[in-house]
C-alpha cells in the first residue's frame, strides 16, 4: 500500500470510532457510519440556551431596565399565575419536586459507583451524560432568571421608599433600641399573660395576607394576592439545617418552618411572602416583612417583628457597648425574656455538623447573586429600619 492509502484508512478508522457519538455535538450520521452533514437542530439544541444566558446577564447588569420591565410588570404576571397553580394545593408541590430531583441524583450518583466498582465505566456514556447534564443546567439557569432570580438585580424598595442611609451612629443604635425595647414590651403585654393561645400555624398564614391587605394602602405596590404560604414537608431537615423558610422560584410557593418557636413564625412567613412578591435580597425581604408585620391588626406579628429586630439590633450593640446592650436586656418583659430563652434553646438544639457547610454554600449563593455581605445580609435589616424610622419617624 502507497502512504495516502494508509493516510486514508486511518481517518476512515477514525471516523468509524467517534461516529456513534458525533450526535451529541450536533453531526447527524448516516447508516454507513460516515458524516452526512450538520444538523441544524443539533447546534440550536446547545446555541438557544448559551445566547438565552448571555442575554440574561446582559440585562441584568441594568437595574432600571430590570425593575421596570421585569419586576414591576413581567414579573407580577408570573407569580399570579404559578400562585393560581399552585396555592390551593395544601402540600408543597416545591418540596416534591425537590424531593424527586435529590433523588433522581441519588440513583445517578448510585449507578456511577457501581459502573467503577464492576469496572463497566464507559468514558462515552459519560461525556453523553455530562453533556446532556450541562444542558439541562443551562436551561434551569434560564428558568430560574425568568421566574424570579432576575429581581436579585432590581432597585428594589429601598429605591421604592428612597432609603439610601442605612449607616448609623452608637448613638443613633442605643436610641433606636429604646424605642424598640419600649414597643416589643407593650406588644407582649397585649398578648396577655403566659397562658396566650397562639393561633394555628395556617391561621397565621391568613394573619399574614391581612397583614400585606393592611399594608398596601400605605404602599400600594405591595399588593399580594392569590396566597400559596405552606408549611415545609421538610420541617426538621430544614430546622437542623438552619433555616426557618425558603421560597421556591419554579412553583411560587413560600414555605414555612413550622418547627420554629410560634412567636416566630408571623415574621417568617412575612419575609417569605416578601419574596413572592419579588423582593429577592434577604434583606429588603426582611424589611418588606417587617413593614407588613408592623402594619398588620394583630399584636402577635408586631410582636414577632420587632423581635426579630431587637435580637439583630442588640446583638450588635453587645460588640459595640456591652453594658448598654446588657442593660436592655435587662429591661426586657419577663416574657420576652422567656421567648428569648426558648428561641436561644431551639438553636442552640439544631446545632450540628453539617449547619456550617450548608449556610456556607447558602452563604456563596447569595455573593454570586451580588450580595455582598452574603449571608449576613439578613442583618442589614436594622439599616433598613433605621433609616425608615428617620424619615417617618415611626417603627
Amino acid at each position: 500500500m502507497g502512504e495516502s492509502t494508509i493516510q486514508n484508512w486511518n481517518d476512515k478508522r477514525k471516523v468509524l470510532f467517534y461516529a456513534n457519538n458525533l450526535d451529541i455535538y450536533g453531526i447527524k450520521m448516516d447508516k454507513h457510519k460516515q458524516i452526512s452533514a450538520f444538523s441544524l437542530s443539533g447546534w440550536l439544541q446547545w446555541l438557544v440556551p448559551i445566547v438565552l444566558v448571555i442575554a440574561i446577564k446582559i440585562f441584568s447588569y441594568f437595574p432600571e431596565w430590570v425593575e421596570s420591565i421585569y419586576s414591576i410588570k413581567l414579573y407580577p404576571v408570573l407569580a399570579h399565575i404559578q400562585r393560581l397553580l399552585f396555592g390551593w394545593v395544601s402540600i408543597s408541590i416545591g418540596d416534591l419536586i425537590y424531593g424527586v430531583f435529590v433523588g433522581y441524583l441519588l440513583v445517578l450518583l448510585s449507578k456511577f459507583i457501581l459502573s467503577i466498582v464492576r469496572k463497566k465505566f464507559d468514558w462515552n456514556n459519560f461525556w453523553k451524560r455530562f453533556l446532556s447534564t450541562l444542558k439541562v443546567l443551562l436551561w434551569l439557569f434560564i428558568i430560574f432568571n425568568i421566574l424570579w432570580g432576575l429581581n436579585y438585580e432590581r432597585r428594589g424598595i429601598t429605591a421604592q421608599l428612597n432609603l439610601k442611609n442605612t449607616t448609623y451612629t452608637d448613638k443613633e443604635l442605643k436610641d433606636f433600641l429604646c424605642d424598640v425595647t419600649d414597643q416589643l414590651n407593650r406588644a407582649r403585654t397585649e398578648l396577655g399573660d403566659s397562658n396566650y393561645v397562639y393561633p394555628k400555624e395556617r391561621d397565621m398564614f391568613g394573619m399574614a395576607t391581612e397583614a400585606y391587605q393592611s399594608v398596601k394602602i400605605q404602599y400600594p405596590f405591595l399588593r399580594y394576592t392569590n396566597a400559596s404560604v405552606k408549611p415545609s414537608i421538610l420541617t426538621e431537615m430544614v430546622s437542623y439545617a438552619g433555616y426557618s423558610g425558603y421560597y421556591n422560584p419554579f412553583t411560587g410557593e413560600a414555605q414555612v418552618n413550622t418547627d420554629l418557636p410560634h412567636f416566630y413564625i408571623p415574621f417568617v412567613t412575612c419575609h417569605e411572602m416578601a419574596h413572592q412578591l419579588g423582593y429577592a435580597s434577604e434583606s429588603e425581604a426582611s424589611f418588606v416583612g417587617y413593614l407588613a408585620a408592623m402594619h398588620s391588626p394583630h399584636p402577635l406579628f408586631r410582636y414577632s417583628a420587632l423581635f426579630e429586630v431587637f435580637l439583630i439590633a442588640n446583638s450588635e450593640l453587645l460588640q459595640r457597648d456591652f453594658w448598654s446592650g446588657i442593660l436592655n436586656l435587662r429591661s426586657l418583659n419577663p416574657l420576652v425574656k422567656r421567648d428569648r430563652r426558648i428561641f436561644r434553646e431551639f438553636i442552640l438544639g439544631r446545632q450540628n455538623n453539617v449547619e456550617p457547610i450548608i449556610k456556607n454554600v447558602y452563604d456563596q449563593y447569595l455573593k454570586a447573586n451580588r450580595q455582598r455581605s452574603g449571608i449576613n445580609s439578613y442583618n442589614e435589616l436594622v439599616g433598613w429600619v433605621i433609616d425608615y424610622r428617620r424619615k417617618t419617624g415611626k417603627l
